[in-house]
């Protein structure tokens, strides 16, 4: 293992499934291998993998206890095979059976392991070991492309000798292989211990005690951005507009509702960030006076008074030390002028402008396009899932961030 995959994967945290197949023995020095390269592991066995290797010797290695049992009391009464699943940046099944991949692919939850990866919202790999008959048969090749269709990543299998005697396909990738695509997936370090606070989702603004004033914005992308961050190295902190969102694995969540909250919020801990990204879709005014009650409808018509939100992004760039500060500008027209308008007027190093109510992106919609402008530069990022567009991104926040801080230190 070199040096680089040691240093990515340094405080991840890896689900380790293991199932019942006779590569199960592998899964011993996975957990070695994982744990040496500074990863966390935790262990879900299923009943069959038990059979060939045994909780006590995983425990050992990994450091922590093997779950094995949905119905576990100590565990469950707290939701304990959802809160595994928030808790990991990766589920990792070595081996994967021909039986897990087809309850996995039929959606069933009937034991711990199947049931968290139906409940994870990160990534998910297997590690297929099987029979080579049973890896070809069609059923399994089905399976697999329902999996692959899902987004869960099948790494091998390799070709060699089996156990039952046979030869070819079918044989679970070697733990030095699956540590080495483990750190893959992580290849980001220029961001490494940056610190990052991120504003995210919509604001409500209480009219009475039913109705609020609010936004489209779901979060989608300011969550993305989250996670993107974090898999660049980055600490991040996200303060939160009301989602329907989970809180991303690994990173600190402060859930808001009012502009005023998100700027309590924000100013409570800039001084503590690096990088700061105004993502969130803050409401521009809210009512001068939330009634205490109901208001009812007797009236053919209704004023309510304004008042204007503070601008949290121009109130950052404006503190005596600032952060790096990247903002956002979501726009119905002319995106890219208004955007560096807004740049300029808020002092702000990077923006990053995409059009809304369109037909493509935006608001409430998984894709979305941006062009990106700092001073004397542009990029533009075309139409792609938020979550590539995340990555894409942070790319060029982390470049202009690097040029900053080394002509700040020079």
């Amino acid at each position: 293992m070199s040096p680089q995959e040691m240093s990515e994967l340094s405080g991840r945290r890896i689900l380790l499934g293991v199932t019942g197949g006779i590569a199960a023995y592998k899964s011993a020095e996975l957990i070695r291998g994982l744990r040496r390269a500074g990863a966390e592991v935790r262990v879900v066995m299923t009943e069959a993998a038990a059979q060939f290797i045994t909780p006590m010797t995983l425990q050992a290695l990994s450091g922590w206890p093997v779950r094995q049992d949905l119905f576990d009391r100590e565990h469950e009464a707290a939701m304990g095979h959802i809160e595994l699943a928030r808790w990991a940046d990766l589920v990792l099944v070595a081996p994967a059976t021909a039986d897990f991949l087809a309850r996995l692919a039929a959606g069933m939850a009937d034991d711990l392991l199947t049931a968290l990866c139906l409940a994870a919202e990160t990534r998910i790999c297997v590690a297929p070991a099987m029979n080579q008959g049973m890896w070809r048969n069609p059923a399994t090749e089905a399976n697999v492309a329902v999996l692959k269709q899902r987004g869960i990543e099948s790494w091998g299998p390799a070709e060699g000798d089996q156990a039952c005697g046979e030869t070819g396909p079918g044989r679970m990738l070697e733990p030095e292989e699956l540590i080495r695509r483990v750190a893959n997936l992580y290849p980001g370090t220029v961001l490494r211990g940056v610190r990052v606070l991120l504003t995210a989702g919509p604001t409500r603004e209480p009219l009475d005690p039913v109705r609020y004033l609010t936004n489209r914005s779901s979060g989608k992308m300011g969550y993305a951005l989250a996670g993107a961050f974090r898999d660049q190295g980055a600490r991040v902190v996200l303060v939160s507009g009301p989602v329907h969102l989970s809180s991303p694995p690994g990173i600190e969540v402060t859930r808001v509702e009012t502009a005023l909250e998100m700027q309590a919020a924000v100013m409570d801990r800039v001084e503590m960030c690096d990088i700061f990204v105004a993502c969130a879709a803050v409401a521009d005014y809210r009512p001068l006076e939330a009634a205490p009650h109901k208001i009812k409808k007797d009236a053919q018509s209704m004023e309510i008074g304004m008042t204007r939100n503070p601008d949290i992004l121009a109130g950052v760039a404006g503190l005596p030390k600032p952060p790096f500060c990247v903002g956002f500008a979501a726009e119905t027209q002319r995106p890219e002028a208004y955007a560096e308008q807004k740049r300029i007027t808020k002092g702000v190093d990077m923006i990053a402008a995409n059009l809304v109510g369109a037909a493509e992106g935006g608001f409430e919609k998984d894709e979305n396009s941006l062009t990106v402008l700092w001073e004397g530069g542009r990029v533009v990022l075309p139409m792609s899932e938020k979550r590539r567009l995340a990555e894409a991104l942070v790319e060029q926040i982390a470049k202009q961030y690097e040029k900053t801080d080394t002509a700040e230190n020079s």
